[in-house]
């Protein structure tokens, strides 16, 4: 085993496969794309080359200018949305509290239901005529609204079902990273006096900060590159008011068939995944820590 471990050649065997199937599924693309956003191009005819126009114009687009400003709302709003009840419950469950097991398998259940189901769900839940939440404020005298048509409601009733859907997701991550924090850190602790309040403070958030750097990872990379719920409840309306990236560069590909400018969306999509990637690494440099 020690000989395998060591052996360079071992590593590139095993390896080579995965990043070459990585590189056809992951890369490529992303080169056509960076060269298609170069182009003036319906599909169909002619290539133009523009250069940097397509890039250009998205910067006067207010469109595209407003689907940035909507994603990164639900950056910040994913982190407290998802971010903080789940660090919340997974301090609370990891405390080998009664039914443990149970309650982590119920907050997790959302995230395995698939996605069209929970865009069909509050549809009906939103919807203006017999909705669910309509009807609740129903009984309370309250004027139901149009939550998906009007441009001042619509963003926070799309960003609800998305952050709702991952809180378990993140529960079970930082959850993982409590259990991994040695018992007898808490137990001395006990013992020198601290509640629980100081523990979750003192102890638990400093010695998983490699495990909240993942999950603060997923959470805004995953807002910034969103589509599928988005698009099931809005498909970016009205008058793109819960407008995205992703939802902006399929309509304009695949609607306007302007593959130049699509592309050109595609390829900020990326480049701002990979900034703000990198922020959050350099924002954390976890130090190794030995029990």
């Amino acid at each position: 085993m020690d000989k395998i471990l060591g052996n360079k050649k071992a590593y590139f065997i095993f390896v080579f496969p995965a990043f070459v199937v990585y590189f056809i599924m992951a890369f490529i693309p992303i080169i056509i794309s960076g060269y298609y956003s170069t182009l003036e191009w319906n599909g169909i005819g002619e290539k133009l080359f523009v250069g940097f126009d397509n890039f250009i114009a998205l910067t006067k687009n207010d469109a595209f200018m407003s689907s940035v400003k909507n994603s990164l709302i639900l950056a910040v709003a994913s982190i407290i949305g998802q971010l903080i009840p789940a660090m919340f419950l997974a301090i609370i469950l990891s405390r080998n509290i009664k039914g443990e097991g149970i309650y982590r398998t119920v907050y997790f259940i959302p995230v395995l239901l698939s996605t069209v189901v929970i865009g069909q769900l509050f549809l009906k839940i939103y919807n203006a005529d017999y909705g669910a939440l309509n009807a609740f404020f129903g009984l309370f005298g309250l004027k139901g609204q149009d939550w998906l048509g009007n441009t001042k409601l619509v963003l926070g009733a799309a960003f609800f079902p998305i952050i709702w859907q991952y809180i378990g997701y993140h529960m079970l991550i930082l959850y993982t990273g409590i259990k991994g924090v040695p018992a007898e850190i808490y137990e001395a602790a006990q013992i020198d006096g601290a509640n629980e309040s100081q523990m979750a403070f003192q102890i638990t958030i400093p010695l998983i900060k490699s495990t909240m750097k993942v999950s603060l990872t997923f959470a805004v990379i995953g807002s910034l590159k969103l589509f599928d719920l988005i698009w099931v409840l809005t498909k970016g309306g009205p008058l793109h008011a819960s407008e995205v990236p992703s939802t902006l560069m399929y309509t304009t590909i695949f609607t306007r068939m302007e593959y130049g400018s699509g592309s050109a969306i595609a390829v900020f999509i990326v480049a701002e995944c990979l900034l703000f990637y990198f922020l959050i690494e350099k924002f954390f440099k976890v130090d190794n820590i030995t029990y």
